[in-house]
């Protein structure tokens, strides 16, 4: 009768520890299901939160003087439609090659862009008549400039024999402001000589000029470089490049049949790329690179 009562008794016990048990699961369940709501609701939450990302359309274009035809230029730009253009090689009042014209302001004003054109080369003119020669460098955009300037590179100077080292305008930069945000971008023409030398020196004072590089920030240009060579070697490592397609080395010049990429669009690692490409067209020696910026 003892036993009896001991088994009885010890069912019970057991009966009631089980019932605990899955109680205590239930329970553990319930909770994860409610911290589980939760976090969704939370990202959600953060998700609704965060600005909407902005993009920007990029291009760069050595243009080589308008290649005899600015017209043929300006069309390629207007059906590419980008809103910034980096423009390399770009004549203002220079000479017969570009008649006389300037450049920048006659694509700005075909294209309805704002246009800001940093001078390499300041010359006398051919006569009393005629306005200084100039060439360099130019930016397109369809936005406003926030800021405006010209750096100083080291360059071999091109208007003195034998080539002079010398500190010469004509790194681009320019900040606008899309959605709220800023963006800095920056245009550029490397030293075209089979010696890296004073490319290595012109990216080393370009990273001084750039300086903090966590903000949105974009480099492109003529770098005269292939991607393999040495002197490349940090800006590939400060930047990220826009151009993705390993199908595709993404080949920009000559202009009429490419074979070698020296453009690029560069872009810091706070922001994005997509749908790189480069623009088959041979109204210049070079053909323009395009990609969209995602910040």
């Amino acid at each position: 009768m003892l036993m009896k009562s001991l088994t009885r008794f010890n069912h019970f016990v057991i009966r009631r520890i089980e019932s605990r048990i899955t109680k205590f699961r239930v329970n553990l369940r319930s909770q994860g299901y409610v911290l589980l709501t939760v976090s969704l609701l939370f990202m959600m939450s953060c998700a609704q939160n965060e600005p909407p990302k902005s993009q920007l359309t990029v291009m760069s274009y050595n243009i080589a003087a308008g290649f005899g035809d600015i017209d043929g230029i300006a069309n390629v730009i207007a059906e590419a439609n980008p809103d910034v253009v980096g423009l390399q090689e770009v004549d203002v009042h220079w000479g017969e090659r570009s008649g006389f014209i300037n450049q920048a302001e006659y694509l700005g004003a075909a294209l309805n862009m704002h246009t800001f054109f940093a001078e390499i080369y300041t010359l006398d003119p051919d006569s009393i008549h005629l306005p200084a020669k100039r060439y360099g460098l130019a930016f397109l955009s369809k936005y406003e400039f926030v800021t405006t300037k010209n750096h100083t590179l080291s360059r071999l100077s091109t208007q003195t024999e034998p080539p002079e080292l010398i500190q010469l305008p004509g790194f681009a930069e320019i900040a606008i402001e899309k959605d709220g945000k800023i963006v800095r971008l920056f245009n550029t023409h490397l030293d075209y000589r089979s010696d890296p030398s004073v490319r290595k020196t012109q990216i080393q004072e370009m990273f001084e000029i750039m300086g903090d590089l966590d903000d949105a920030i974009v480099l492109m240009g003529d770098l005269n470089a292939q991607p393999h060579a040495p002197e490349l070697g940090p800006v590939f490592a400060a930047f990220e490049d826009s151009w993705k397609d390993k199908n595709d080395p993404g080949y920009t010049f000559p202009g009429d049949d490419p074979v070698r990429r020296i453009d690029y669009i560069m872009h810091t690692k706070s922001m994005k790329s997509s749908d790189s490409k480069v623009i088959q067209s041979a109204k210049s020696d070079h053909a323009p690179v395009m990609t969209i910026l995602e910040f």
